[in-house]
């Protein structure tokens, strides 16, 4: 037997009493029960973020460490829609060999089956190296059921599913049902499953073949344990007392399988394969590209709680160590540190649940929609708490003043989120002579220039930099509370913060006297029908006449864009330094099929009615409201399904190089519709774009005419981008979404879709729980040179401009805001690092280990998770990077975290587990010198000094 989610393991195991856990733990020792994958879940592999994937496969490995003491070796994924490389080198680095996968287009699974690839070494596709491979088996059929894993015959193969005897809840759909196995019928019923078996085995390159016996929902009463191992057992006897049919057959776990197969067939002979298998097709033309995009605000949430989590790990690992080091070694009396940890936990585990294959894609039903939903929020708001304890512990100058009340907590961050469904909002500071503090930690391990944006009751403020005195660069705008009316007791103070790495820094905000802030200007335009503006504070007008028609502009020291007056929407962009490029947006419609008897979208399916996209259209000329400030200016678009903003921030470093496009989207009043923006450039990209797989690589894809329009579209969890000899246009986002570029130089990105039917999938319902949704993207326009990739030649990388821009996109700064009726005591800023980590080195965790001898307690150690990235030479900005990055391997630890100090280094594997620590060299103790190469992710088990 085999289990593979610990999530549901680890609440049956709490049910059960010492003995029954010793007879798991026999079982397990035996190799009658095997643990396979070891995560939290079967995770998704399409929208699943690297950081979330890796996080649920530690949260599960180390379950299983302090309760089992077994290690996973084989990895178990029947059930993800479509399955991504980047899931095979995290298997990989946790310790696993081999792993099993089932759903893959069935047109590949015949062309693999054809070629007797059907078992192949998953290699990366920018290692030329066999050290980072694994062995993969492809299962060859529709289903991962038992009518569908004996042979190629589902009505044969369901006879001898023993759980669908006559008189019980299930039978075979093909009519024929099993029959208990006798003396009288064993003879013909065996010759009847080996023709399937030896079917099944002409398919693969040995005489090992791996039939799996189960399913969903199955084995949860012990008479179905009793029927299949009693039938079976008689067939296995059959086959043994007749050596003349040459075939041996029993039961077995996926490691028992994995080595007879590597008896008779050596890993180094299976064929090499690179690349991913998306997107997915069970049957026909119908592609699972519906669910990259299904319930786009859960996708949205869930990368809030991933960023929430890791900044929450990162901050309370470096308290705890500043607290050891504060207090010879022991932690300050008063700070909940345990507390702290089981909510961290909690955190860490409500993410991990929901990277579930029918979770963050979006294919669960409603109920179960709103129970995830309800997780997300309360782990966001648990490790919320611990955020603010641990910046209220870091921040204090006088540490013996720290008080931890849970009712009335030091710090608050500064929106609120009401419910699972709502969006967050900010909540309005009260100000006054008197300094209202309020604390931006910056989660990233570089130096960031930030708009750091609250809202306020008075239309002047000013902002200081609390240790140097410093005032900051502000403005303030307008808060509406219609597209054209700005509210008069609620204003958006917006500054400039620089921020250090991994620093939490403190401001002064004040009211201050009337037009110490530039405030922003504001001009309207709607064709034909000018709007009526309310405004008190705020300098607002209405061109009419030949000036309404000019094109709108907005423009920085990098970047100048154009937009239609009409529209609001972008037409143009240049960089400083080069020629005008089109870079249009357009907002279409997607329908579905028509007819009584045709398959429709669903929650899983793609299938776009014949006419293809429609354009939006107007009922009537939206309005469009442009704002122009010291710190940034935006063009927003009003239309009735979509608020669109394109935004340029007036800033000097990265931040500035890139246009900022966010929408707010509400299709509730649509039927069967999807909504799609489109980037039309004239950048020659051919039949080709880049996606990425989990933020984690890139990967080429080609639109091929042959195809029906759904199989073009891929998931985009973070990335896409087209390129040409001279040009590169990369959209980065803060949510995962379906991507497709259907004609050159073109992208698509869905941004909801609604639809009123089940697809047949076994959700049994349509989408139609649809939330107001915001999305939020970057868009970088770089122009190329030529040159060399970092990590991988014959692979492309995203640029170290888009690295730097996607890690502030995802992390942005977290703002906390002091009570304003108390006194503050005395607070410094905390700045852990000295400078920033090199630009292509990404801290992707620092983890506080459980433990091991108190459970639910922290230890002394700490998971720190580095990842070096591949990047892209061809298009490096002008002028360079403020950031550093090296061309050697070798990476120096206690020179790049300085003055952090890292005691008893060690290497392990992903996962943490102690089976897999690295002996360090003597010069790797001393020097703190580790080996990483560009793509590779690696782990040290470390104590913080």
């Amino acid at each position: 037997m085999i289990w593979a989610e610990i999530s549901y393991f680890s609440k049956w195991w709490e049910e059960l009493d010492q003995k029954k856990r010793d007879t798991v733990k026999r079982l397990l020792a035996g190799g009658q029960l095997e643990i396979v994958t070891g995560g939290w879940v079967m995770a998704d592999e399409a929208n699943s973020h690297y950081y979330a994937l890796l996080d649920q496969l530690i949260e599960g490995h180390q379950w299983i460490q302090t309760h089992l003491g077994v290690k996973p070796s084989s990895g178990w994924a029947i059930d993800p829609f479509g399955h991504s490389p980047s899931m095979a080198y995290l298997l990989k680095g946790a310790g696993l060999s081999n792993m099993v996968i089932q759903r893959v287009h069935y047109a590949v699974k015949k062309e693999f089956a054809r070629q007797k690839t059907l078992e192949f070494k998953w290699r990366q596709s920018w290692d030329s190296s066999p050290l980072g491979d694994i062995t993969c088996h492809m299962m060859p059929f529709y289903s991962y059921d038992v009518p569908h894993t004996c042979g190629p015959d589902p009505a044969v193969c369901c006879q001898f599913d023993f759980h669908r005897l006559p008189g019980g809840r299930v039978f075979c759909p093909w009519r024929v049902p099993p029959q208990p196995i006798t003396e009288q019928n064993v003879h013909e019923r065996a010759l009847l499953l080996l023709d399937q078996y030896r079917r099944k085995s002409r398919l693969f390159r040995s005489p090992v073949l791996f039939v799996p016996l189960g399913d969903d929902f199955r084995f949860v009463e012990s008479s179905e344990w009793d029927a299949q191992f009693r039938n079976y057992q008689k067939l296995f006897d059959f086959f043994q007392t007749h050596p003349e049919l040459h075939v041996s057959a029993r039961f077995g776990t996926l490691s028992d399988y994995f080595q007879a197969l590597q008896k008779v067939l050596p890993v180094s002979s299976l064929p090499t394969v690179r690349g991913d298998f998306f997107t997915y097709a069970d049957r026909d033309d119908h592609y699972w590209s519906g669910y990259f995009t299904s319930r786009p605000f859960y996708k949205r949430l869930d990368r809030t709680l991933e960023a929430t989590l890791r900044a929450t790990e990162i901050l309370y690992s470096l308290t705890l160590a500043a607290m050891r080091s504060h207090g010879d070694g022991r932690l300050a009396t008063g700070f909940p540190a345990q507390d702290h940890f089981l909510l961290l936990t909690a955190g860490r585990r409500g993410l991990a649940l929901f990277q579930h294959h029918d979770a963050v894609t979006g294919t669960a039903r409603d109920p179960v929609v709103m129970d995830y939903g309800n997780r997300l929020l309360e782990s966001i708001q648990k490790l919320r708490k611990v955020l603010q304890s641990s910046a209220h512990w870091l921040l204090l100058l006088d540490k013996s003043q720290y008080h931890h009340d849970q009712s009335k907590p030091f710090l608050l961050t500064d929106d609120v989120m009401s419910a699972q469904d709502a969006l967050p909002q900010k909540t309005k500071i009260t100000l006054s002579e008197e300094p209202r503090i309020l604390i931006v930690y910056n989660p990233t391990e570089q130096i960031q220039s930030s708009v750091v944006s609250v809202v306020i009751d008075s239309p002047d403020a000013q902002v200081i930099d609390a240790e140097t005195g410093r005032p900051m660069a502000a403005q303030i705008s307008a808060v509406w509370a219609e597209p054209s009316r700005a509210s008069t007791d609620s204003f958006q103070l917006d500054f400039l913060s620089e921020l250090p790495p991994l620093s939490l820094v403190v401001y002064h905000v004040t009211r201050s006297s009337s037009g110490s802030a530039p405030r922003a200007r504001y001009t309207f335009h709607r064709r034909g029908n000018p709007p009526t503006i309310h405004s008190e504070h705020f300098q607002m007008f209405s061109p009419q006449g030949p000036e309404a028609n000019v094109p709108l502009s907005l423009s920085n020291k990098h970047v100048q864009i154009w937009s239609s007056p009409e529209t609001g929407l972008m037409q143009k962009l240049r960089l400083r330094a080069g020629s005008e490029r089109r870079v249009q947006v357009h907002f279409l419609w997607y329908g579905t099929r028509t007819g009584a008897n045709r398959d429709k979208s669903g929650a899983y399916l793609f299938l776009p009615g014949e006419e293809g996209a429609q354009m939006y259209s107007f009922s009537e000329p939206p309005l469009v409201r442009v704002s122009r400030g010291p710190l940034y200016s935006d063009i927003t678009s009003c239309l009735r399904h979509v608020t669109h903003t394109v935004r340029l921030y007036h800033l000097e470093g990265h931040a500035g190089r890139s246009l900022e496009i966010s929408n707010m989207v509400d299709i509730r009043s649509q039927v069967n519709r999807e909504l799609v923006m489109r980037i039309v450039t004239d950048v020659a990209s051919g039949n080709r774009f880049h996606s990425d797989l989990n933020s984690f690589q890139m990967q080429q894809r080609r639109t091929l005419s042959k195809l029906p329009l759904q199989a073009n579209f891929y998931p985009m969890t973070s990335t896409a981008f087209l390129q040409d000899a001279e040009t590169r246009i990369t959209v980065l986002s803060a949510q995962s979404q379906g991507v497709a570029s259907l004609r050159p130089g073109e992208l698509e990105l869905v941004l909801d879709r609604r639809l009123q039917q089940d697809d047949n999938r076994g959700l049994g319902q349509g989408v139609t729980d649809n939330k107001r949704t915001s999305s939020l993207y970057h868009l970088l326009l770089e122009e190329r040179r030529g040159g060399q990739e970092v990590g991988g030649a014959s692979v492309e990388h995203l640029s170290l401009l888009a690295h730097l821009t996607s890690l502030s996109l995802s992390h942005p700064p977290i703002t906390m805001v002091a009570p304003g009726d108390v006194q503050v005591p005395k607070l410094r800023p905390f700045l852990p690092l000295r400078s920033s980590l090199p630009c292509d080195l990404h801290l992707l965790n620092l983890r506080t280990l459980e433990d091991p001898q108190e459970a639910g307690s922290p230890s002394q150690e700490v998971a720190l998770l580095l990842h070096r990235k591949g990047f892209d030479c061809s298009s490096a900005p002008e002028p360079a990077l403020q950031c550093t990055w090296s061309a050697h391997e070798e990476v120096d630890l206690a020179a790049v975290f300085a003055p952090l100090r890292f005691s008893a280094l060690r290497r392990c594997g992903l996962t943490m587990l102690r089976h897999d620590d690295e002996l360090q060299s003597a010069r790797q103790q001393q020097t703190r010198i580790i080996s990483l190469r560009p793509m590779d992710i690696s782990a040290f088990r470390v104590e913080v000094q």
